[in-house]
């Protein structure tokens, strides 16, 4: 095992299938000279040159167009958006384009592309800026959906991503990408798609948890641990396609669950996986789901608001106590 940042695991499965395959090439605002904003591809430059690696304007429905008829070409784009909440102006080309143009030619073009970069709030940035995009593109059928919580998962997952035909949107968190977890260091490392993991077994309570959430849930364990609640978590780590199966697994084991999702309560990933649960395993719980969320309100800027309005822990401990009865 190696340990590596979560920015170090992005670059290093970009490296490693930019080396395997000539086709593919990254571009997105300030990926070569600069070494990307948060210095996901720091170094590639250097070693691919300009062809393969590519400085846009800020235009994100430009670059995301034109990476969508190089993929339709038979290239593999890796295009980085600065956060997901600028992507919002390449959503034409994602929605209408990419997730639609297998289906509209009846399998004969193929759309092997990754969009990648931050998702959700990065710290101290208001409401333009802290938005969670994962559940809105899920909704679109034709798009696979990534939002990892840790560097392992993110080298794994995102080489599957490259190799995939179909659209893939790759999401991190910034405030993660100074991360550190161990790696593996095998030749070809990789997770498949649509798997979710079982990250700490318990016999209590479920929390599904996912990016950032994951660790707000993995510190909410920690604390129920010492008032003796045996807390399973459940990363999804690919939120579609949704493996409900490890969910409802976990369910059937503890007869309770909690939902965590950085993301507002209407229409949520919280939301689907509750009523997936409801559908899939009504029989096995012993108190109806809880959910910690976003209020259903913009995020604030002022630091103190701004900590309020984050799902946080505590909250995770009083859903956690609300299913157990112990509050």
């Amino acid at each position: 095992m190696a340990e590596l940042q979560f920015r170090e695991a992005i670059r290093a499965a970009i490296d490693e299938e930019m080396s395997q395959d000539e086709d593919i090439f990254v571009m997105g605002e300030e990926v070569a000279e600069y070494d990307g904003a948060y210095k996901v591809t720091e170094g590639l430059l250097d070693k691919y040159g300009s062809k393969r690696m590519i400085d846009t304007p800020i235009s994100e429905l430009g670059f995301a167009g034109i990476g969508v008829g190089a993929a339709m070409n038979g290239l593999r784009p890796i295009v980085e958006f600065m956060t997901f909440n600028f992507a919002v102006l390449a959503a034409d080309q994602i929605i209408n384009h990419a997730s639609k143009a297998r289906y509209m030619t009846g399998g004969q073009v193929e759309i092997p592309i990754v969009f990648r970069g931050p998702n959700a709030s990065a710290g101290q940035l208001s409401a333009t800026h802290s938005v969670s995009y994962d559940a809105m593109y899920a909704h679109f059928p034709g798009l696979k959906v990534i939002y990892t919580s840790e560097p392992a998962d993110a080298k794994g997952l995102l080489k599957s991503a490259i190799r995939d035909d179909n659209p893939v949107l790759f999401m991190e968190s910034e405030q993660m990408y100074g991360l550190k977890g161990e790696v593996p260091e095998e030749d070809d490392f990789t997770i498949p798609i649509g798997k979710a993991k079982v990250k700490r077994e318990g016999s209590d309570v479920t929390v599904v948890a996912h990016g950032k959430m994951y660790h707000v849930a993995t510190q909410a364990a920690e604390k129920l641990a010492k008032e003796d609640v045996d807390v399973e978590i459940v990363d999804p780590r690919t939120v579609k396609p949704l493996d409900i199966e490890t969910i409802v697994k976990s369910i059937r084991k503890t007869n309770r669950c909690v939902v965590v999702d950085e993301a507002h309560p209407f229409g949520g990933l919280a939301a689907e996986v509750g009523y997936l649960i409801q559908r899939e395993a009504f029989d096995y719980l012993d108190a109806p789901v809880q959910r910690v969320t976003l209020p259903d309100t913009n995020a604030p800027f002022a630091k103190n608001l701004f900590d309020e309005w984050l799902p946080s822990p505590e909250q995770v401990i009083d859903a956690v106590n609300t299913v157990t009865y112990r509050k």
